[in-house]
């Protein structure tokens, strides 16, 4: 009995952790609209066979839309083990699979160095905390989308204020 206690206790605690994670870093998961990707992706102009990368991936919707609907490759970048677990199920299921890739980590240590556009959607903390890393990694010419975060000190290329969108070019103009 002692041992089943135990098992149960210690499957409820990392069971917690893998939710908890994510909002311990200052980030929660709320998934955005299809019509607001849809919308952002456009504003990208993002074009078959370029590549995408979704820093803070949550369950995929974003990495679908770019490889269903605009025949890019993504690339999904999620802290929590359990939305990318739902994120690669979700994925296999749209038959998107060959052109998604995903990795389970934070997004401050990934590269995205291929990246041709960069979807972000992220609180105002940590996309400014993004923003240094980007603009040092990311090479001349991609495109930037920030779903709901002005990157402070960047002027954008274009802003949707309905949807609040905001679309950057790297080199950013600076304010």
């Amino acid at each position: 009995m002692i041992p089943l206690l135990i098992l149960t206790l210690i499957l409820l605690a990392a069971f917690v952790v893998l939710l908890l994670l994510p909002a311990l870093s200052g980030q929660p998961w709320v998934p955005a609209n299809e019509n607001r990707i849809h919308r952002a992706l456009e504003m990208a102009e993002l074009r078959p066979g370029e590549v995408l990368y979704d820093l803070g991936s949550g369950d995929g919707r974003v990495l679908i839309a770019a490889a269903r609907d605009f025949g890019a490759r993504a690339v999904g970048v999620e802290l929590s083990p359990l939305l990318c677990a739902l994120a690669w199920i979700k994925v296999l299921s749209a038959g998107v699979g060959k052109h998604v890739q995903l990795q389970c980590g934070s997004y401050f240590n990934t590269k995205p160095g291929d990246a041709d556009v960069v979807y972000i959607y992220l609180t105002s903390g940590n996309a400014n905390r993004l923003r240094e890393k980007l603009g040092g990694e990311l090479k001349h010419g991609v495109r930037v989308v920030s779903v709901s975060a002005d990157l402070e000190g960047w002027l954008p290329a274009e802003v949707d204020q309905e949807a609040l969108i905001f679309l950057y070019t790297i080199p950013p103009n600076i304010n």
